[in-house]
C-alpha cells in the first residue's frame, strides 16, 4: 500500500479490527520491519530499525496506553533517557522544569512540570505523553486512539492542541475508529480494509455513513435502533457496595445500583474512577469491604468467581488479555472457558472435543470472528477479533445478567454495530445489562439509564430526557 502524510496536516487513518492500521504505523516507528517497500521522510529514503532511529528522523508514537512511571513528576518523565546533567553527574533539575515549561506553553499543553504523574486525569497525562515525543525532537505525531480514556470535555481540548501542533508545522497521523471526531479534527482522510488503501478523502467530501461503509464494505447504521425499554424484576443488586484498590484505599464508595430485566443500565465515567474495581467485585474477582451483591435474589457478595458465573452472570472484562482469554489456548477452547467441564462439552471428567468443536464453529460464524479455524491460538487473532470472541462467550451462554466492561474497546464500526445489535436484542428477551464503558457515545446509544461515577461514588442516576452529553460530560469530570 502506499501512504503520503504532509506537514501541516491532521491525517486520520481509519479501519476495521485486522486492516493494517497499527502495523502500518508500528513500521513507521520501527517497531515492526516491512518485508518491501520504500520508507522516505522529506523526499528521502530511509531505513527505520528501530524506536531510537524514528525518534532520530522526528517520528513520535503516542500508545492508547501511555508510557509513564506514576511517582515521577511530569518533567522527570518528559526527559526521562534525555537528561540534562550538570557538572558532577546530577540531573539539572530545574532546567528541565524549565524546558518543559517553555514547550508547553508554545504548543497549549498547559502542565505543571513539578506535578506527580500519579495525580493528574488521564487527559493530563496524555499531554505529559505528547510532551515527551515533541521534546525528543518529533515533527511526525502518532497518536493511536488518543481519545479513548478522555471525557468529552477532554476530547476536545485535545483537538485543539493538534490544530495547534498542525499549525506550528507538524504532521499528525490520527489513528481512530470513532468517525464524528474524524469528521471534526481531520485535514485528509485515509481508510484502510484488509491491508490496502480503500480511499483517501476530505471531511468535505464524505460524511460518518460514508466512511463507515468505505470501512466494512457495507452499509452500517451508526446508531442503535432499539425500542423503549421495558424493566421487569431486579436481576442485580449493589447495596451500599464498598471495594478497595490494590492500595487498600477505597475505590468503590457506597454505590447503591439496581438492575432490571429488560433494561440496560450504562455507567459513564473517565477510567480509573472505581469502574474496574466495581466490576471485579461483582464477578468474585475482587474482595469486598461493605455492602452486598445480590444476583438473581441470592446473596453472592463473597462467592466464587466460579459460582458467580454458574449462578447467571456473564461477565466481559476490561482487559482482554489479562482477563478475559488465555492466549495460548485455541479459540475453540477460549469460547468455553467458562463450562468446558459441563454438558455438553463434557461428561463426568472426559471432554467431548466434538461438541467443542461445533459450538465454536457456530459461534465464529455468528460473531463474525476472523479466525483460520477454531484450532487457531486466540494470541493470535487482531486485538478487535480477541474481543469478539469474549463476547461471543459470554452472550452464548445466555445469561440471566450481563456485566460488559468496555464491550466494544478496540472494535471497529461494523463490530461495534453487530455487538450493541447482540445486547439489544438480549435485553428485550429478559437480560438485565449493566454496561460499563469509558466510550460516550455507547453509554448514550445503548443505556435506557446512566449512572455518572466519579471517585468512586454514583453522584447521579439520570434517565429519559435527562441523558445529555453535556451533563454527563461535566458529572464525569467532576462538576455534580
Amino acid at each position: 500500500m502506499d501512504l503520503a502524510i504532509e506537514w501541516d496536516q491532521v491525517h486520520a487513518l481509519l479501519g476495521e479490527n485486522g486492516a493494517g492500521k497499527t502495523t502500518l504505523m508500528n513500521v513507521a516507528y520501527g517497531l515492526v520491519r516491512p518485508d518491501s517497500g520504500t520508507i522516505l521522510v522529506d523526499g528521502n529514503p530511509v531505513v527505520i530499525h528501530g524506536p531510537q532511529d524514528a525518534i532520530r528522523l522526528g517520528i513520535g508514537m503516542v500508545h492508547q496506553h501511555f508510557m509513564l512511571i506514576p511517582p515521577l513528576t511530569v518533567a522527570e518523565n518528559v526527559i526521562l533517557g534525555h537528561e540534562t546533567v550538570r557538572a558532577g553527574g546530577f540531573v539539572d533539575q530545574r532546567a528541565a522544569e524549565r524546558e518543559v515549561r517553555d514547550l508547553s506553553q508554545r504548543y497549549g499543553l498547559e502542565v505543571d512540570p513539578r506535578a506527580r504523574i500519579e495525580g493528574l486525569p488521564v487527559g493530563i497525562q496524555q499531554r505529559v505523553e505528547i510532551l515527551k515525543s515533541l521534546y525528543r525532537g518529533a515533527r511526525i505525531l502518532i497518536l493511536d486512539e488518543p481519545t479513548a480514556v478522555l471525557t468529552p470535555q477532554e476530547v476536545i481540548g485535545l483537538f485543539g492542541i493538534l490544530r495547534n501542533l498542525a499549525g506550528e508545522g507538524s504532521a499528525i497521523v490520527f489513528i481512530t475508529h470513532k468517525l464524528g471526531e474524524v469528521m471534526e479534527v481531520a485535514d485528509t482522510i485515509t481508510v484502510m480494509r484488509r491491508g490496502k488503501v480503500e480511499a483517501t478523502t476530505r471531511p468535505s467530501e464524505t460524511n460518518p455513513a460514508g466512511l463507515a461503509r468505505l470501512m466494512v464494505g457495507r452499509p452500517v447504521l451508526l446508531r442503535v435502533d432499539k425500542a423503549p425499554a421495558r424493566p421487569q424484576r431486579p436481576v442485580l443488586e449493589l447495596d451500599h457496595l464498598v471495594v478497595h484498590d490494590d492500595r487498600r484505599r477505597v475505590a468503590v464508595d457506597g454505590v447503591a445500583l439496581s438492575v432490571h430485566a429488560g433494561e440496560i443500565v450504562g455507567i459513564a465515567g473517565v477510567e480509573g474512577n472505581g469502574q474496574n474495581e466495581l466490576a471485579e467485585a461483582i464477578a468474585g474477582l475482587r474482595p469486598d469491604r461493605g455492602g452486598r451483591v445480590l444476583l438473581d435474589g441470592q446473596d453472592v457478595t463473597r462467592a466464587t468467581t466460579r459460582h458467580v458465573l454458574h449462578g447467571g452472570l456473564g461477565f466481559i472484562p476490561a482487559d482482554r488479555h489479562r482477563m478475559g482469554l488465555v492466549l495460548e489456548h485455541s479459540v475453540s477452547d477460549n469460547l468455553v472457558l467458562s463450562t468446558f467441564d459441563r454438558a455438553p462439552f463434557a461428561r463426568w471428567i472426559i471432554r467431548r472435543f466434538e461438541a467443542v468443536l461445533e459450538y465454536a464453529q457456530r459461534l465464529i460464524k455468528q460473531f463474525d470472528i476472523r479466525a483460520e479455524s477454531p484450532s487457531q491460538p486466540a494470541g493470535s487473532l487482531s486485538g478487535g477479533n480477541q474481543q469478539k470472541v469474549v463476547a461471543a462467550r459470554e452472550l452464548g451462554r445466555q445469561p440471566r445478567a450481563l456485566l460488559a466492561s468496555q464491550p466494544t474497546r478496540g472494535l471497529d464500526v461494523g463490530s461495534i454495530e453487530f455487538i450493541h445489535r447482540q445486547i439489544v436484542d438480549q435485553r428485550d428477551a429478559g437480560l438485565a445489562v449493566l454496561l460499563i464503558s469509558s466510550e460516550l457515545d455507547e453509554i448514550l446509544s445503548l443505556a435506557d439509564r446512566v449512572a455518572v461515577m466519579y471517585r468512586g461514588r454514583i453522584v447521579a442516576i439520570l434517565e429519559g430526557d435527562a441523558i445529555d452529553r453535556e451533563r454527563i460530560g461535566l458529572l464525569m469530570a467532576g462538576a455534580a
